[in-house]
């Protein structure tokens, strides 16, 4: 028999713009989405919004401390569009989310890893390159990996806001859909309070 969880769970949300929601309102942002879905299949948990649009994974090492501030549970990981976009080079943004896992671990605090594709026309060896770090570093660290973020809503004009980068409420509600699994997995995971 499993026993009761001793407090709400808290997941922290540490992004960019994907996570903070550009361009949509605050109930509809990845985070708030996600908590609804999870709260649905009777987790209780709490999803805080440490996105920050045009954030880089240099300015995610920056962050790291504050997030650690809000005593997270775990810590959901989604960086690197931008550097992508930027053309920044692949084993620079591998340093900074090595620094980034490795400070949210020293902790004690679990990551569940989203990865990214480089998705601007950089060219197909800069994209393997870039798509190669995400699963370089699960390995390394022992993370549970969900392979592309934006799996199933990148390129879909339907599913995109006009810029063509950031998605829609539509897009947001299908990334949940696609992630939700992974997610409640990674919470269900998680020991039930410190």
């Amino acid at each position: 028999m499993e026993t009761a969880r001793a407090k709400t769970l808290t997941i922290v949300a540490f992004g960019d713009s994907l996570t903070a929601g550009w361009g949509v309102g605050p109930t509809q942002a990845f985070p708030a989405v996600l908590e609804r879905e999870l709260k649905a299949r009777g987790l209780d948990v709490k999803v805080v919004n440490f996105g920050i649009s045009g954030d880089t994974t240099a300015g995610g090492v920056s962050r790291v401390r504050s997030a650690l501030a809000a005593k997270p549970d775990g810590v959901i990981l989604e960086l690197g569009a931008n550097d992508g976009l930027r053309g920044f080079d692949p084993a620079l943004v591998e340093a900074n989310l090595d620094r980034i896992i490795g400070e949210f671990k020293a902790a004690g605090v679990p990551v569940l890893l989203t990865g990214m594709k480089a998705i601007m026309g950089m060219g197909k060896r800069y994209g393997d390159e870039f798509s190669a770090v995400y699963p370089r570093l699960a390995q390394k660290h022992g993370l549970k990996l969900y392979p592309f973020f934006l799996e199933g809503v990148a390129g879909d004009p339907a599913l995109n806001l006009p810029d063509g980068l950031h998605p829609n409420p539509k897009g947001i509600e299908e990334i949940v859909r696609r992630i939700l699994p992974d997610v409640e997995a990674f919470v269900r995971s998680l020991p039930a309070g410190k």
